[in-house]
């Protein structure tokens, strides 16, 4: 199913923001609408907060394998407002981009620096469709590569889906040298939503709160609908 990130989050503010939690986290009320969208694997979705904290690595990684053909489809989650902020923030020459996906915000941002794209899958169409990017296959709570290895670590509608937060944070924080970039979509911790997602964050200061204390000086706003994390650390 193609769907804009603007039709994306109409939605979810209509469901999460008009609807009463006592219906909108019903299963009556959702599995309809799970079965519609994702057939015979509206089960991943419905039971995934339960199951997915306790995974392995690689039941957790299949799990994404096994959703691919469900998944929403568009070319970015990325509002515009955000792509044009972190094009304005990025400091130095090199940049990893941490849950690249299908590339998209990497192809960009390749353009004015030395961009390396790191996901739990990167698929050979992806690495011929920018070959201007480096890309790895790794773990965000456990990244490749050695203490301050890029001037800035961007990560945008990532950090939702993760197992280990802190871990996740610690490790964007150690790899990153001037500027640290996160984005987030805004939403609630229901229980039902149409994504594979774990950690939730509804306001500036939700995120800010799940991010903690790093060693430079940041700010959280909303920035086109979304959330918009920048730590900058000392030159």
């Amino acid at each position: 199913m193609k769907l804009s990130r603007r039709q994306a989050l109409l939605i979810h503010y209509i469901l999460d923001q008009w609807v009463p939690p006592a219906i909108r986290d019903t299963n009556w009320f959702m599995m309809p609408m799970f079965h519609v969208l994702f057939g015979g694997k509206a089960s991943i979705f419905s039971n995934w907060k339960e199951l997915a904290p306790s995974m392995s690595k690689d039941q957790f990684i299949q799990s994404y394998r096994d959703v691919e053909d469900v998944l929403i489809d568009r070319v970015t989650s990325l509002n515009e407002k955000c792509i044009m902020r972190i094009k304005d923030s990025i400091l130095g020459e090199t940049v990893l981009e941490v849950g690249s996906g299908n590339g998209y915000l990497a192809g960009i941002l390749s353009a004015c620096a030395q961009v390396t794209g790191v996901d739990i899958i990167v698929s050979p169409e992806v690495r011929a469709a920018h070959p201007q990017v480096r890309f790895e296959q790794g773990d965000m709570e456990d990244l490749p590569f050695p203490d301050h290895s890029f001037d800035t670590v961007v990560s945008t509608h990532t950090l939702e889906h993760v197992q280990n937060l802190p871990a996740s944070m610690k490790e964007l924080r150690r790899v990153a040298r001037r500027r640290l970039i996160l984005v987030t979509p805004r939403q609630r911790p229901y229980r039902y939503t149409f994504d594979l997602h774990l950690n939730f964050f509804p306001y500036p200061h939700s995120l800010r709160q799940a991010a903690g204390q790093g060693p430079g000086r940041s700010e959280c706003s909303v920035v086109g609908g979304d959330l918009f994390f920048m730590e900058t650390y000392m030159e």
